[in-house]
């Protein structure tokens, strides 16, 4: 994949939509072609299956970093991707809520990847789907909108009620792929020892969607205080993010110690791991540590037969990674 990198010494720029709610003409627009463009001061529009005669301004806003961030765009979907140095993380629960899937903490060696800055949108998705790549999400409705994946409104917020094939098809046409869950929580820890992608302060509304605090999803990006180390936003809350890796609950007593892609085979269920939390999650399970888990594809099963291709969740999203 062509790609220009664009070097930020300073801070991560982040476009958020601010007129979601304006009227829209419905007209399909056409993808753009894959690759990725470097970053300038003009804003750019966040992708929609739409076209309009008077498109949403994307308003820049900085975001705070203990660490500068190499950033770039794709021009499939329009995801801002940042790039993750490589280094040691310190992986798993390091703290007193600390469960057994979680131990024992190591450290584990990562090289440099990128990893999407925001959770996947319902308007990004929606342009794979009218691609053909993908196919759309078994369900239509968030938990508390009956009328959520093709509503103008919720262009913004991450698309849910997607399977793990669903969320593997969708990096692929984008050009990437699921992040490891080393990965992921790399992204989400930085090189420090913290708890939860922006330090050890305990949950609360300023800092992400949970514990049923706002009843339903965000759009994306809404809690910048709640930024990991590396500006990488939604990484606590929001929705649950599937992984690349299977699950299995005592994997870090074998863990290799280098780029870990999880455990090769696993006896019973095909479960997936998830990281991250939702907005339903209490404070435990947002923890940066914590392992989630759901029913990956069974491709053991008949076509007919949902096991086939994994199961979905109104509390389940996705974000991709690249590894160049």
């Amino acid at each position: 994949m062509t790609s220009v990198k664009l070097s930020l010494t300073a801070l991560t720029t982040l476009f958020l939509s601010s007129a979601c709610g304006a009227e829209i003409n419905a007209t399909l627009e056409t993808p753009a072609p894959t690759g990725l463009v470097e970053e300038t001061a003009t804003p750019f529009l966040l992708p929609t299956a739409t076209t309009t005669s008077t498109p949403a301004v994307i308003q820049p806003s900085m975001l705070p970093a203990t660490t500068p961030v190499s950033m770039r765009v794709s021009t499939t979907d329009g995801m801002t991707e940042i790039q993750i140095p490589s280094g040691i993380l310190h992986m798993g629960g390091l703290d007193v809520y600390a469960e057994n899937d979680e131990l024992p903490p190591h450290d584990v060696e990562l090289d440099e990847f990128w990893i999407d800055q925001l959770e996947i949108t319902n308007s990004m998705y929606n342009l794979c789907v009218q691609t053909g790549a993908c196919a759309p999400p078994v369900k239509f409705n968030s938990d508390n909108r009956p009328d959520y994946f093709y509503n103008l409104e919720f262009r913004d917020y991450p698309v849910v009620y997607v399977s793990w094939l669903d969320a593997s098809q969708y990096c692929q046409w984008a050009g990437r792929r699921l992040p490891t869950e080393a990965e992921w929580e790399r992204a989400a820890r930085g090189d420090d020892l913290r708890t939860y992608p922006w330090g050890d302060e305990l949950p609360n509304p300023t800092l992400l969607n949970s514990n049923n605090e706002v009843g339903d999803t965000s759009r994306v990006g809404s809690y910048q205080a709640g930024a990991s180390p590396f500006s990488v936003l939604d990484m606590a809350g929001n929705v649950w993010e599937w992984t690349s890796d299977l699950y299995k609950s005592d994997f870090y007593l074998t863990s290799a110690l280098s780029n870990p892609t999880g455990p090769s085979e696993v006896i019973g269920l095909y479960q997936r791991v998830l990281r991250g939390g939702s907005f339903q999650d209490e404070r435990v399970n947002v923890r940066l540590s914590n392992r989630g888990y759901e029913l990956g594809p069974d491709r053991m099963a008949a076509p007919q037969d949902p096991a086939y291709y994994g199961r979905s969740s109104v509390r389940i999203g996705f974000r991709c990674a690249s590894t160049n």
